[in-house]
């Protein structure tokens, strides 16, 4: 399972809020991100912390992920963590599917860093992930070919 980190809903955070018939105290107005095209009608709050909140397992030694509503209450009241983002739906892969576009090749990968996650806006994620490898992603291109 993945969460996609950079591509963002039309709805807003105190919008979902509101849908969900949370009163929020404070008005969170982050936008929400499509975190994939699985289950899209399902949440879940990326955060930085520990496993307090239910549900949280974690996902690094800083960052945590849960679908618990509990974490939105508390967000809503101003008394959640300071770096959290909030997708709706994943990614998924069958059995080794994911393991298969590895060996392939298929993915860059860097380290996760909390840096990009939490003080990058969305649109900004992918290219300070690729400065982590030392390329400008904008410069990668989508076709394939023979030189």
């Amino acid at each position: 399972m993945g969460i996609v980190v950079n591509q963002c809903l039309e709805v807003s955070l105190t919008e979902m809020l509101e849908h969900l018939d949370i009163e929020p105290a404070v008005s969170p107005d982050i936008p929400i991100l499509a975190g994939g095209p699985v289950a899209t009608d399902h949440g879940f709050v990326l955060h930085r912390g520990s496993t307090e909140w239910e549900g949280s397992q974690p996902v690094t030694d800083t960052v945590c992920l849960t679908g618990s509503q509990d974490l939105l209450h508390a967000i809503a009241a101003g008394e959640g963590p300071d770096d959290y983002l909030v997708a709706l739906g994943y990614a998924g892969w069958s059995a080794g599917q994911l393991e298969s576009e590895m060996a392939e090749n298929s993915w860059l990968t860097v380290l996760a860093d909390d840096d990009i996650l939490f003080r990058h806006d969305a649109a900004g994620r992918l290219a300070a992930a690729g400065r982590q490898l030392g390329i400008d992603i904008d410069l990668l291109s989508a076709e394939v070919g023979h030189a």
